[in-house]
């Protein structure tokens, strides 16, 4: 058993544990957690599924830079909220411990947590969201963590699908729009003029 799941993770595929009581953890112990087993990545789900994230590839890891550097451009002319890479874990309102690949939080709502909750896991759900699904990724968890996102606040969010050529957009309270490439990306009101042309 242990054999294969590190197999899967060496091979590029997150690995799923189903442990329902991990509900009921709390931020401390799940922040130990993560300490204890730092070699690996660790989300956990709304619905208390504890999940082993495998490290980005070459390409990936390339496209997960780009979309970081071209918001974070984007943010030091606005200066509208903060920006956030996928190594860092949101505490959801709604359940969940999730680390988007790209996240943006207004200052707005990042001035309302103390000095000790942004320093811990967030307790609170990114205004925008960037998902990237790797080639090795399958969908619809990617999905099921998008809708875990809007059930905890997200206003915006964009799960971008490059072997499909597609990206799914998702707001508050509106079906789920499916895109395809090529197409530029409007960050809307939340974002106000931050655009990103696909593929990229």
């Amino acid at each position: 058993m242990i054999n294969s799941t590190i197999e899967r993770i060496n091979h590029l595929q997150p690995v799923i544990l189903k442990m329902p009581h991990l509900q009921q953890i709390s931020d401390e112990d799940f922040k130990h957690l993560c300490q204890l087993n730092d070699d690996y990545c660790l989300e956990m789900s709304a619905r208390g599924e504890l999940i082993i994230m495998p490290p980005v590839g070459g390409i990936s890891g390339k496209k997960e830079a780009d979309l970081i550097t071209n918001l974070t451009n984007w943010n030091r002319q606005k200066k509208l909220g903060v920006v956030f890479s996928s190594s860092t874990i949101f505490s959801l309102p709604k359940g969940g411990k999730r680390s988007p690949d790209v996240a943006w939080v207004s200052l707005e709502n990042w001035e309302k947590l103390t000095e000790k909750e942004q320093e811990a896991f967030p307790p609170i759900c990114p205004d925008f969201v960037i998902e990237l699904r790797s080639k090795t990724d399958l969908l619809s968890p990617l999905q099921a963590k998008m809708i875990e996102y809007l059930n905890s606040g997200l206003k915006l969010g964009w799960l971008i699908n490059p072997h499909q050529n597609q990206v799914e957009i998702y707001r508050q309270n509106q079906l789920v729009e499916i895109l395809d490439f090529p197409v530029t990306l409007s960050g809307e009101n939340i974002l106000p003029d931050f655009t990103l042309d696909l593929p990229f």
